[in-house]
């Protein structure tokens, strides 16, 4: 598993997910730890090394 840290898109605090570097692409829903609101979590590994994340709020 890979932490990684970044900014709710909500309440701004700096939180951080597991993700799994495993699959090279993946979308999914996970609550902020802080704020509890819903954040839409897009990450991206090539060769087990992060190459990309976006978080945004599911309310755009």
């Amino acid at each position: 598993m890979y932490e990684h840290f970044f900014q709710c898109p909500y309440c701004w605090e700096e939180i951080s997910m597991l993700l799994d570097p495993s699959i090279s692409r993946q979308t999914y829903v996970e609550d902020c730890e802080v704020c509890c609101n819903p954040i839409e979590v897009t990450p991206e590994f090539e060769a087990n090394e992060i190459t990309g994340f976006e978080a945004r709020d599911i309310e755009q």
